[in-house]
């Protein structure tokens, strides 16, 4: 692997800060740390994340980083402190190329995984892809082209049954949070435990999750017919996560219901498509200079 083929990916979500070295749809390489949400700084996280593959400097020439919320001409800033708290507009471009000393881009991690899942998932026509994790994310590639809105978040839009954003009713934090009073600190992982062995509180929570993740697959099929939704995420490719979806689609009309197929890339999306971004990028400046 040499320098100029190599691009260095971050993906910074709620739960997981992942660097990988990227070359095209393989991972050659890759450092995983747990977001340490509540201490520190975003430029600590990323000084701690850089020391952590400080041996892989030289072999990238540059870098494509991924984050949840919005990313506006390389400021960075939340949108819902739920799922991660960071300062309004944190200089996250400048930062990471202050301790990379390579040029960068930057983008929501939702739209760059739909990125990454149509360039090298299975190719075919237009796609929604769906990220369910720690919160929830999406990205739209239309006509071959990453929609880039604000930031790829379907996961403030509102429910029917519920008051305020619905990846506070979805997520893997509404999970463990509905877990509570069942078993006490749980994670989202413990509560899909509980429900493979038959607890059925368990099940009834997985069940509202995939329910209101259903009606919110039905709402993207009516908004932009597109050939597929890809599920991601943590949540979105646990065991029995996307059939549970799926069967609360089941009576919708067959024009109307949503194609469902799971990430191909599957945890690796965010990383491989920013680097592809990031490598398109230094491609076309390289063009024009």
């Amino acid at each position: 692997m040499s320098g100029a083929e190599a691009v260095l990916a971050l993906d910074i979500g709620g739960t997981k800060m992942l660097a990988a070295l990227v070359c095209g749809k393989t991972v050659a390489d890759s450092v995983t740390l747990p977001t340490p949400k509540g201490k520190g700084s975003p430029a600590e996280w990323l000084e701690a994340l850089f020391a952590e593959i400080a041996h892989w400097r030289g072999a990238y020439e540059s870098v494509g980083v991924a984050v949840t919320g919005i990313v506006d001409d390389g400021l960075w800033s939340p949108l819902n402190r739920r799922t991660l708290d960071i300062p309004d507009r944190f200089p996250l471009l400048k930062t990471v190329m202050g301790l990379s000393e390579k040029p960068a881009i930057a983008a929501n991690d939702a739209q760059a995984a739909a990125w990454g899942e149509y360039r090298f998932g299975d190719g075919e026509g237009d796609l929604v892809f769906l990220t369910i994790s720690t919160g929830i994310g999406g990205g739209i590639v239309l006509d071959g082209k990453l929609r880039t809105g604000l930031a790829g978040h379907f996961g403030l839009t509102l429910g029917q049954d519920f008051e305020g954003a619905l990846e506070d009713h979805v997520s893997g934090n509404f999970i463990a949070a509905a877990a509570t009073p069942h078993m006490p600190g749980a994670s989202a992982r413990e509560v899909f435990e509980a429900a493979a062995r038959g607890e059925g509180w368990a099940e009834a929570i997985l069940d509202l999750s995939a329910r209101r993740a259903a009606i919110l697959c039905r709402n993207i099929k009516l908004t932009f017919d597109p050939s597929r939704i890809v599920i991601g995420g943590g949540i979105g490719l646990a065991p029995g996560y996307r059939a549970r979806i799926e069967a609360h689609l089941q009576d919708v009309p067959e024009r109307l219901r949503p194609r469902l197929v799971p990430a191909r890339l599957g945890d690796k999306a965010g990383v491989v498509g920013i680097a592809d971004l990031a490598h398109e990028t230094m491609t076309q400046n390289q063009t024009n200079q």
